[in-house]
């Protein structure tokens, strides 16, 4: 228990964004993507996902680590079937958001949900680290009350609203990875992830990481991080976090590219160059492999997702 313990005291948590969507019309996302970790709450009517068609009805949760490519139908009945590129061109055609305190007044089908980031150290993403595919948590009245209260808080104009939707985020996070413990999910995953906690020359290399993302990041360079030979150090590094060096380095460039594009107006050119790429056509091939979208695409799923 004292690992588990220690994986939640790492985790560095931050909330992004907290939406109520409803259904206008049924529809498939044949390749869903986020790099942000959501959470979705059926509220009404139902949502089916993964190969299996596997369906989730009201009081459901549906955990979706970040990163992970997921087939998805929002509503019931005949759904018109879309890649992810073109659901995010049309997206209004299918889903559109509304406050909480119209909740009551809905009567489409309509589901909930939030996105955060969870970080361990704030340099690896958590559940991405695990390696786990999405998964249902059922009827769990502690982890709808969070996600409520702090979609109620999004429409607040209390006092320290921002400190409680922080507060409730965070909680929200250790109820999940309760119930991964509790339900036993993922048990190896998560014994491999206790190793972070063990080797104060890999959390060096996580830190040099997350500071130098514009520069030089060869194995090379990590040896001389880690005081481990040139030779060793992906041997090392990927007998640790089950990934080399170089397949870590460029998830965390395209994080931060990412991030980038959904915060700043800078062009996608300066955008590949901060997070290390000098060569802004391959950048653009690497990131749309990886995302499955152009990057421009992806700043403006960002404002389709804000309407």
């Amino acid at each position: 228990m004292e690992d588990y313990n220690k994986i939640i005291e790492s985790l560095n948590v931050r909330y992004k964004k907290a939406k109520n969507v409803k259904i206008l019309q049924p529809v498939t996302i044949e390749n869903f993507y986020d790099v942000e970790n959501t959470l979705i709450i059926i509220n009404k009517g139902q949502i089916t996902f993964g190969k299996d068609n596997e369906v989730l009805e009201e009081n459901d949760l549906l955990f979706i680590p970040g990163g992970k490519h997921l087939r998805i139908s929002y509503g019931s009945g005949n759904a018109v079937s879309l890649s992810n590129d073109d659901f995010l061109s049309e997206r209004e055609n299918f889903l559109q958001t509304f406050p909480t305190d119209e909740m009551e007044d809905i009567k489409p089908e309509n589901f909930s949900y939030i996105t955060f980031e969870a970080k361990v150290f704030d340099s690896v993403n958590f559940f991405a680290s695990l390696d786990i595919p999405p998964f249902v948590i059922n009827n769990n009245s502690r982890v709808i009350a969070l996600l409520k209260s702090i979609l109620r808080e999004t429409v607040s104009d209390l006092p320290g609203r921002n400190r409680v939707i922080s507060r409730n985020t965070d909680l929200l996070v250790v109820e999940v990875v309760r119930h991964v413990i509790k339900n036993r999910m993922f048990v190896e995953e998560l014994a491999t992830n206790v190793t972070y906690f063990k080797d104060p020359r890999l959390l060096d290399i996580f830190a040099y990481i997350k500071e130098h993302l514009g520069g030089d990041l060869s194995n090379k360079i990590l040896a001389n991080v880690a005081n481990v030979s040139e030779d060793y150090v992906g041997q090392y590094f990927k007998m640790l976090t089950g990934i080399n060096p170089q397949d870590y380095i460029e998830y965390q460039r395209m994080e931060k590219a990412v991030q980038l594009l959904r915060t700043t107006k800078k062009s996608i050119r300066e955008i590949g160059k901060e997070v290390g790429y000098k060569d802004t056509a391959y950048f653009c091939r690497r990131f749309k492999m990886m995302f499955g979208i152009p990057a421009g695409k992806m700043r403006r799923r960002e404002s389709l997702m804000n309407v």
